[in-house]
Protein backbone atom coordinates (compact mmCIF):
# COMPACT_ATOMS: atom_id res chain seq x y z
CA UNK A 1 0.00 0.00 0.00
CA UNK A 2 1.39 3.70 -0.50
CA UNK A 3 0.14 6.45 1.44
CA UNK A 4 0.54 10.02 1.42
CA UNK A 5 0.71 12.83 4.66
CA UNK A 6 -0.03 16.09 4.36
CA UNK A 7 0.45 18.43 6.77
CA UNK A 8 1.55 21.87 7.25
CA UNK A 9 3.87 20.74 9.93
CA UNK A 10 6.90 18.07 10.05
CA UNK A 11 10.24 17.94 11.55
CA UNK A 12 12.58 19.83 11.69
CA UNK A 13 10.12 21.70 13.35
CA UNK A 14 9.18 20.03 17.28
CA UNK A 15 5.30 19.71 18.38
CA UNK A 16 2.41 17.16 18.72
CA UNK A 17 1.67 17.12 15.06
CA UNK A 18 5.14 17.10 13.57
CA UNK A 19 6.04 14.14 16.28
CA UNK A 20 3.11 11.94 15.64
CA UNK A 21 3.35 12.37 11.68
CA UNK A 22 7.69 11.59 12.01
CA UNK A 23 6.97 8.68 14.31
CA UNK A 24 3.80 7.32 11.79
CA UNK A 25 5.97 7.72 8.53
CA UNK A 26 9.14 5.73 10.44
CA UNK A 27 7.01 2.93 11.77
CA UNK A 28 5.17 2.15 8.17
CA UNK A 29 8.59 2.44 6.07
CA UNK A 30 9.85 0.10 8.50
CA UNK A 31 6.97 -2.26 7.90
CA UNK A 32 7.51 -2.14 3.98
CA UNK A 33 4.68 0.67 3.11
CA UNK A 34 5.40 3.22 0.21
CA UNK A 35 5.14 6.90 2.67
CA UNK A 36 5.58 10.22 1.25
CA UNK A 37 4.85 13.46 2.79
CA UNK A 38 3.57 16.58 1.66
CA UNK A 39 4.64 19.34 3.67
CA UNK A 40 5.48 23.42 4.16
CA UNK A 41 9.25 24.56 4.55
CA UNK A 42 9.99 24.50 8.31
CA UNK A 43 8.50 27.77 9.64
CA UNK A 44 7.07 27.21 13.24
CA UNK A 45 6.74 28.15 16.11
CA UNK A 46 9.28 31.45 15.55
CA UNK A 47 7.92 31.97 11.94
CA UNK A 48 11.71 32.06 10.30
CA UNK A 49 12.60 29.72 7.63
CA UNK A 50 15.38 28.53 7.86
CA UNK A 51 18.52 29.92 5.68
CA UNK A 52 18.69 26.93 3.49
CA UNK A 53 15.06 27.07 2.49
CA UNK A 54 14.66 30.24 1.90
CA UNK A 55 13.77 31.91 -2.26
CA UNK A 56 12.76 28.32 -3.38
CA UNK A 57 8.88 27.47 -4.11
CA UNK A 58 9.67 23.66 -3.74
CA UNK A 59 12.40 21.20 -2.42
CA UNK A 60 12.35 17.53 -2.32
CA UNK A 61 14.37 15.84 0.25
CA UNK A 62 14.85 12.59 2.11
CA UNK A 63 14.43 13.24 5.34
CA UNK A 64 15.79 10.60 7.74
CA UNK A 65 14.63 8.24 5.42
CA UNK A 66 11.55 9.19 4.99
CA UNK A 67 10.52 11.21 1.23
CA UNK A 68 9.17 14.80 2.03
CA UNK A 69 8.48 17.23 -0.50
CA UNK A 70 8.46 20.95 0.63
CA UNK A 71 6.76 24.10 -1.04
CA UNK A 72 6.57 27.13 -0.14
CA UNK A 73 4.61 29.47 2.97
CA UNK A 74 4.34 32.76 3.71
CA UNK A 75 4.98 32.61 7.67
CA UNK A 76 2.94 34.71 10.19
CA UNK A 77 3.44 33.43 14.19
CA UNK A 78 2.27 36.72 15.30
CA UNK A 79 0.61 38.28 12.56
CA UNK A 80 -3.01 39.43 12.54
CA UNK A 81 -5.32 36.87 11.85
CA UNK A 82 -6.00 37.63 8.40
CA UNK A 83 -1.80 37.47 7.41
CA UNK A 84 -2.52 33.89 9.44
CA UNK A 85 -5.20 33.23 6.98
CA UNK A 86 -2.82 34.19 3.75
CA UNK A 87 -0.30 31.81 5.73
CA UNK A 88 -2.40 28.88 5.99
CA UNK A 89 -3.40 29.63 2.10
CA UNK A 90 -0.37 29.83 1.00
CA UNK A 91 0.34 26.31 1.38
CA UNK A 92 -2.84 25.41 1.09
CA UNK A 93 -2.31 26.51 -3.03
CA UNK A 94 1.77 25.38 -2.80
CA UNK A 95 1.18 21.99 -1.58
CA UNK A 96 -0.85 21.67 -5.08
CA UNK A 97 2.42 21.55 -7.19
CA UNK A 98 4.01 18.64 -4.47
CA UNK A 99 1.23 16.32 -5.47
CA UNK A 100 2.06 17.09 -8.79
CA UNK A 101 5.56 15.81 -8.14
CA UNK A 102 5.26 13.27 -6.11
CA UNK A 103 3.78 9.42 -6.82
CA UNK A 104 0.73 7.96 -7.45
CA UNK A 105 -0.80 7.37 -3.87
CA UNK A 106 -3.37 4.69 -2.07
CA UNK A 107 -4.22 7.08 0.53
CA UNK A 108 -4.16 10.59 1.49
CA UNK A 109 -4.31 11.42 5.21
CA UNK A 110 -4.63 15.00 5.74
CA UNK A 111 -4.25 17.08 9.04
CA UNK A 112 -6.47 19.36 10.30
CA UNK A 113 -5.66 22.06 11.49
CA UNK A 114 -5.65 24.27 9.03
CA UNK A 115 -8.79 23.25 8.24
CA UNK A 116 -8.09 24.83 4.87
CA UNK A 117 -6.11 22.34 4.25
CA UNK A 118 -8.67 19.50 4.27
CA UNK A 119 -9.31 21.84 0.14
CA UNK A 120 -5.74 20.27 -1.18
CA UNK A 121 -6.17 16.81 0.62
CA UNK A 122 -9.84 16.50 -0.74
CA UNK A 123 -8.94 17.97 -4.55
CA UNK A 124 -5.53 15.54 -4.38
CA UNK A 125 -7.16 12.62 -3.88
CA UNK A 126 -9.43 13.45 -6.92
CA UNK A 127 -5.68 13.93 -9.08
CA UNK A 128 -4.33 10.79 -7.44
CA UNK A 129 -7.66 8.69 -7.54
CA UNK A 130 -6.42 7.82 -4.23
CA UNK A 131 -8.62 7.14 -0.61
CA UNK A 132 -9.09 10.73 1.36
CA UNK A 133 -8.98 10.37 5.25
CA UNK A 134 -9.26 13.67 7.24
CA UNK A 135 -7.20 13.66 10.48
CA UNK A 136 -8.69 15.94 12.45
CA UNK A 137 -6.82 17.28 15.63
CA UNK A 138 -8.67 20.10 16.86
CA UNK A 139 -12.17 20.86 15.89
CA UNK A 140 -11.66 24.20 13.64
CA UNK A 141 -13.71 26.72 13.50
CA UNK A 142 -15.10 25.86 16.99
CA UNK A 143 -11.83 26.00 18.96
CA UNK A 144 -10.61 29.35 17.45
CA UNK A 145 -13.97 30.64 17.95
CA UNK A 146 -13.84 29.52 22.02
CA UNK A 147 -10.81 30.76 22.62
CA UNK A 148 -11.87 34.62 21.13
CA UNK A 149 -9.19 34.04 18.24
CA UNK A 150 -11.77 34.09 15.50
CA UNK A 151 -14.80 36.65 15.61
CA UNK A 152 -15.95 38.01 12.06
CA UNK A 153 -19.09 36.25 12.01
CA UNK A 154 -19.65 35.92 8.05
CA UNK A 155 -15.97 34.07 8.66
CA UNK A 156 -16.92 31.51 11.35
CA UNK A 157 -20.35 30.88 9.02
CA UNK A 158 -18.42 30.15 5.86
CA UNK A 159 -15.68 27.85 7.90
CA UNK A 160 -18.25 26.24 9.32
CA UNK A 161 -20.13 25.53 6.02
CA UNK A 162 -16.52 24.30 4.82
CA UNK A 163 -16.12 22.17 7.78
CA UNK A 164 -19.19 20.11 7.60
CA UNK A 165 -18.17 19.93 3.15
CA UNK A 166 -14.87 18.50 4.33
CA UNK A 167 -16.04 15.77 6.37
CA UNK A 168 -19.19 14.87 4.15
CA UNK A 169 -16.18 14.31 1.11
CA UNK A 170 -14.19 12.49 3.54
CA UNK A 171 -13.74 8.27 3.23
CA UNK A 172 -12.63 7.95 6.77
CA UNK A 173 -11.85 10.93 9.50
CA UNK A 174 -9.45 10.01 12.21
CA UNK A 175 -9.47 11.98 15.23
CA UNK A 176 -7.23 12.62 18.06
CA UNK A 177 -9.35 12.41 20.96
CA UNK A 178 -12.45 10.26 21.94
CA UNK A 179 -14.32 13.91 22.21
CA UNK A 180 -13.48 14.58 18.33
CA UNK A 181 -14.90 10.93 17.65
CA UNK A 182 -18.33 11.85 19.16
CA UNK A 183 -18.62 14.93 17.23
CA UNK A 184 -17.96 13.69 13.76
CA UNK A 185 -20.39 10.80 14.77
CA UNK A 186 -23.13 13.63 15.22
CA UNK A 187 -22.27 15.36 12.16
CA UNK A 188 -23.43 12.52 10.60
CA UNK A 189 -20.68 10.25 9.71
CA UNK A 190 -21.26 6.17 10.63
CA UNK A 191 -18.88 4.79 13.38
CA UNK A 192 -16.90 2.12 10.79
CA UNK A 193 -15.95 5.06 8.93
CA UNK A 194 -14.42 7.54 12.32
CA UNK A 195 -10.95 5.82 13.82
CA UNK A 196 -8.59 7.10 16.74
CA UNK A 197 -4.78 8.51 15.55
CA UNK A 198 -3.84 9.32 18.35
CA UNK A 199 -0.72 11.09 20.02
CA UNK A 200 1.19 8.67 21.27
CA UNK A 201 5.43 8.20 22.15
CA UNK A 202 8.57 6.27 21.49
CA UNK A 203 8.35 3.93 24.33
CA UNK A 204 11.99 2.94 23.42
CA UNK A 205 13.48 6.82 23.50
CA UNK A 206 11.28 7.29 26.68
CA UNK A 207 12.27 5.19 29.32
CA UNK A 208 12.97 5.48 32.67
CA UNK A 209 16.00 7.01 33.48
CA UNK A 210 18.65 7.46 36.64
CA UNK A 211 18.99 11.30 37.45
CA UNK A 212 21.27 13.19 35.15
CA UNK A 213 22.97 15.02 38.03
CA UNK A 214 24.69 17.89 35.56
CA UNK A 215 21.07 19.46 35.11
CA UNK A 216 20.46 18.85 38.71
CA UNK A 217 23.31 21.05 39.17
CA UNK A 218 22.82 23.78 36.78
CA UNK A 219 19.65 23.88 38.00
CA UNK A 220 19.78 23.97 42.04
CA UNK A 221 17.22 21.44 42.14
CA UNK A 222 18.87 19.29 44.81
CA UNK A 223 16.69 17.72 47.75
CA UNK A 224 13.95 19.32 46.29
CA UNK A 225 10.76 17.91 44.72
CA UNK A 226 10.65 18.67 40.72
CA UNK A 227 7.68 19.73 39.14
CA UNK A 228 8.27 20.14 34.86
CA UNK A 229 6.36 21.78 32.14
CA UNK A 230 7.58 21.13 28.74
CA UNK A 231 6.11 22.97 25.79
CA UNK A 232 4.36 25.84 24.28
CA UNK A 233 3.86 28.54 26.75
CA UNK A 234 0.35 30.09 24.97
CA UNK A 235 -2.56 31.27 26.09
CA UNK A 236 -4.26 27.63 26.19
CA UNK A 237 -1.82 26.46 29.14
CA UNK A 238 -3.31 28.86 31.57
CA UNK A 239 0.31 28.81 33.03
CA UNK A 240 -0.01 31.93 35.57
CA UNK A 241 -2.18 29.87 37.69
CA UNK A 242 0.78 27.73 38.13
CA UNK A 243 3.53 30.21 39.02
CA UNK A 244 0.13 31.64 41.44
CA UNK A 245 0.45 27.96 42.92
CA UNK A 246 3.98 27.79 43.19
CA UNK A 247 4.18 30.95 45.02
CA UNK A 248 1.75 29.24 47.46
CA UNK A 249 4.51 26.45 48.17
CA UNK A 250 7.17 28.58 47.85
CA UNK A 251 5.42 31.13 51.48
CA UNK A 252 4.52 27.53 53.20
CA UNK A 253 8.30 26.82 53.15
CA UNK A 254 7.85 23.70 50.75
CA UNK A 255 10.43 22.16 49.40
CA UNK A 256 9.92 22.08 45.47
CA UNK A 257 11.58 23.50 42.73
CA UNK A 258 9.65 24.20 39.42
CA UNK A 259 11.11 23.80 35.69
CA UNK A 260 9.14 25.65 32.69
CA UNK A 261 10.72 24.83 29.20
CA UNK A 262 10.22 25.97 26.16
CA UNK A 263 8.70 28.78 24.32
CA UNK A 264 5.59 30.51 23.44
CA UNK A 265 3.74 34.14 23.03
CA UNK A 266 2.74 33.66 26.55
CA UNK A 267 6.51 33.77 27.81
CA UNK A 268 7.26 37.11 28.48
CA UNK A 269 4.33 37.83 30.45
CA UNK A 270 4.94 34.66 32.85
CA UNK A 271 8.42 35.81 33.22
CA UNK A 272 6.68 39.16 34.45
CA UNK A 273 4.53 37.71 36.38
CA UNK A 274 7.45 35.71 37.86
CA UNK A 275 9.54 39.08 39.21
CA UNK A 276 5.39 40.46 40.36
CA UNK A 277 5.52 37.50 42.48
CA UNK A 278 9.19 37.25 43.46
CA UNK A 279 9.19 33.54 42.94
CA UNK A 280 12.33 32.09 43.86
CA UNK A 281 11.30 28.18 43.33
CA UNK A 282 10.90 28.35 39.59
CA UNK A 283 13.19 28.87 36.39
CA UNK A 284 12.67 29.68 33.08
CA UNK A 285 14.52 27.44 30.30
CA UNK A 286 14.80 28.04 26.62
CA UNK A 287 13.26 24.95 24.98
CA UNK A 288 15.57 21.84 24.01
CA UNK A 289 15.52 19.37 21.15
CA UNK A 290 13.26 16.69 21.43
CA UNK A 291 16.35 14.44 21.91
CA UNK A 292 17.28 16.18 25.10
CA UNK A 293 13.50 15.73 27.04
CA UNK A 294 14.59 12.12 28.27
CA UNK A 295 17.15 13.91 30.31
CA UNK A 296 15.01 16.26 31.29
CA UNK A 297 12.27 13.89 32.61
CA UNK A 298 15.12 12.11 34.42
CA UNK A 299 15.62 15.29 36.77
CA UNK A 300 11.75 15.28 36.85
CA UNK A 301 9.33 14.10 39.99
CA UNK A 302 6.50 15.55 38.02
CA UNK A 303 5.37 16.52 34.66
CA UNK A 304 2.75 19.20 34.75
CA UNK A 305 0.15 19.37 31.77
CA UNK A 306 -1.91 22.14 32.30
CA UNK A 307 -5.11 23.71 29.96
CA UNK A 308 -7.74 26.86 30.99
CA UNK A 309 -11.28 26.17 31.93
CA UNK A 310 -12.96 26.06 28.68
CA UNK A 311 -15.47 23.93 28.14
CA UNK A 312 -13.76 22.83 24.34
CA UNK A 313 -10.81 21.55 26.97
CA UNK A 314 -12.79 18.83 27.99
CA UNK A 315 -12.18 16.53 25.17
CA UNK A 316 -8.50 17.60 24.71
CA UNK A 317 -6.02 15.22 25.07
CA UNK A 318 -2.47 16.80 25.32
CA UNK A 319 0.26 15.02 23.60
CA UNK A 320 2.38 16.22 26.35
CA UNK A 321 0.65 13.56 28.86
CA UNK A 322 2.64 10.43 27.32
CA UNK A 323 6.38 11.20 26.85
CA UNK A 324 5.90 12.23 30.82
CA UNK A 325 4.40 8.34 31.54
CA UNK A 326 6.78 6.64 29.27
CA UNK A 327 9.51 7.93 31.52
CA UNK A 328 8.01 6.73 34.17
CA UNK A 329 7.09 10.35 35.54
CA UNK A 330 3.30 10.94 36.95
CA UNK A 331 1.73 14.31 35.62
CA UNK A 332 -0.25 16.31 37.30
CA UNK A 333 -3.13 17.29 35.52
CA UNK A 334 -4.66 20.67 35.78
CA UNK A 335 -7.98 20.30 33.52
CA UNK A 336 -11.18 18.09 33.46
CA UNK A 337 -12.67 15.65 31.02
CA UNK A 338 -11.19 13.03 28.89
CA UNK A 339 -7.43 13.04 29.86
CA UNK A 340 -8.39 13.46 33.89
CA UNK A 341 -10.78 10.38 33.16
CA UNK A 342 -8.15 8.61 31.56
CA UNK A 343 -5.48 9.55 34.39
CA UNK A 344 -7.35 8.97 36.64
CA UNK A 345 -8.90 5.41 35.59
CA UNK A 346 -5.16 4.47 35.08
CA UNK A 347 -4.08 5.65 38.31
CA UNK A 348 -1.12 7.33 36.82
CA UNK A 349 -1.09 11.01 38.37
CA UNK A 350 -2.46 13.76 40.21
CA UNK A 351 -5.85 15.88 39.06
CA UNK A 352 -6.39 19.62 40.16
CA UNK A 353 -8.77 22.00 38.98
CA UNK A 354 -7.96 24.41 36.29
CA UNK A 355 -6.82 27.87 36.55
CA UNK A 356 -7.70 27.24 40.17
CA UNK A 357 -3.90 28.34 42.29
CA UNK A 358 -5.38 26.50 45.65
CA UNK A 359 -6.38 23.36 43.64
CA UNK A 360 -3.35 23.25 41.82
CA UNK A 361 -1.02 24.35 45.19
CA UNK A 362 -2.85 21.13 46.82
CA UNK A 363 -2.09 18.57 44.10
CA UNK A 364 1.87 19.52 44.65
CA UNK A 365 1.38 19.24 48.21
CA UNK A 366 0.63 16.04 47.80
CA UNK A 367 2.87 15.28 45.42
CA UNK A 368 5.42 16.54 47.66
CA UNK A 369 4.08 14.41 50.52
CA UNK A 370 3.92 11.07 49.00
CA UNK A 371 6.17 8.35 50.13
CA UNK A 372 8.04 5.98 47.94
CA UNK A 373 5.09 3.21 47.47
CA UNK A 374 2.19 5.81 46.20
CA UNK A 375 5.53 7.03 43.94
CA UNK A 376 6.33 4.09 42.24
CA UNK A 377 3.02 2.79 41.36
CA UNK A 378 2.18 5.89 39.67
CA UNK A 379 5.07 5.71 37.69
CA UNK A 380 4.84 1.80 36.42
CA UNK A 381 0.89 2.13 35.84
CA UNK A 382 1.41 5.06 33.41
CA UNK A 383 4.99 3.27 31.96
CA UNK A 384 2.99 0.28 31.87
CA UNK A 385 -0.53 1.81 30.26
CA UNK A 386 1.56 3.90 27.50
CA UNK A 387 3.18 0.81 26.05
CA UNK A 388 -0.09 -1.23 25.82
CA UNK A 389 -2.02 1.55 24.36
CA UNK A 390 0.26 4.49 23.13
CA UNK A 391 3.74 2.99 21.41
CA UNK A 392 3.98 3.83 18.14
CA UNK A 393 3.59 0.28 17.06
CA UNK A 394 0.30 -0.48 18.75
CA UNK A 395 -1.18 3.21 16.76
CA UNK A 396 0.06 1.99 13.39
CA UNK A 397 -1.55 -1.29 13.92
CA UNK A 398 -4.53 0.18 14.63
CA UNK A 399 -4.35 2.58 11.74
CA UNK A 400 -3.45 -0.18 9.17
CA UNK A 401 -6.76 -2.23 10.63
CA UNK A 402 -8.76 1.30 9.70
CA UNK A 403 -7.47 2.10 6.35
CA UNK A 404 -6.88 -1.29 4.81
CA UNK A 405 -10.67 -2.22 4.81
Amino acid sequence: MRITLLSENFPPETGAPQIRLYEISKELIKRGYQVEVITAFPHHPNGIIPEEYRGKFYQFENYEGIPVHRSWIYPSPKGSFWKRLFSYFSFTFSAFYSVLKANKTDVIICTSPPLFLGITGYFASKMKKAKFVFNVADIWPESAVELGLVTNKQFIKMAEILEKWLYKRSWKIATATEGIQQYMMKQGKKQEDVFMLPNGVNTETFTPQEPDQSWINKLGFQDHTVFTFAGRIGYAQGLDSILQAAKILEMENIKAKFLIIGEGPEKENLIALKEKLNLQNLVFHDAVPVTEMPTIFSVTDFSIVSLRNIELFKGARPSKIFPALSSGVPVVYCGEGESAELIKNNHCGVLAKPEDPDSIAEAFKHCVSMNEQEYHELSSSGREWVEKEYSWKFIVDDLLKNINH
